[in-house]
């Protein structure tokens, strides 16, 4: 059962990793490497994807994990949605409404609602139908 009906990352973000040559995507990985966040975003989506590199689940969540320290809200969504799916890591929904938490509290609607959804189902937290609407109301005022 798929749990998070969201797309995994927000169409308006510019990613510049598809279709990429073999080169770009070194630099990426340099940059990446580097702590440059949105390098690794990128890196991660293209792991996710296959997109310029064989899709490795595992190889994803280690980039995602390293711009979610960072604080980047992108990141932070979605490795809540692979902890949420287990891809990449073990299922863990407590581990999944964390990230999700993290990215909600910056502002990021696709979080709210995912946090929203976790509460209203008891999925990593106690069903809460308060604290659902409260997360559904933020991500509906975007």
């Amino acid at each position: 059962m798929v749990k998070i009906l969201l797309a995994l990352v927000s169409i308006s973000i510019s990613l510049p990793c598809f279709g990429s040559t073999p080169e770009e995507m070194k630099e990426w990985r340099q940059a990446a490497e580097q702590g440059d966040a949105q390098a690794q975003i990128n890196l991660g989506l293209a792991y996710d994807f296959g997109n310029s590199v064989p899709e490795d689940d595992t190889e994803a969540v280690k980039w995602f994990r390293k711009a979610a320290e960072q604080g980047n809200a992108v990141a932070q969504l979605n490795l809540g949605y692979k902890y949420s799916n287990g891809e990449g890591v073990p299922e863990n929904d407590a581990e999944a409404v964390k990230w999700f938490r993290k990215a909600a509290e910056q502002g990021d609607a696709k979080a709210q609602y995912n946090l929203g959804y976790m509460y209203s189902n008891g999925t990593g937290v106690p069903e809460d139908d308060a604290e659902a609407v409260k997360w559904y109301r933020r991500a509906a005022e975007q």
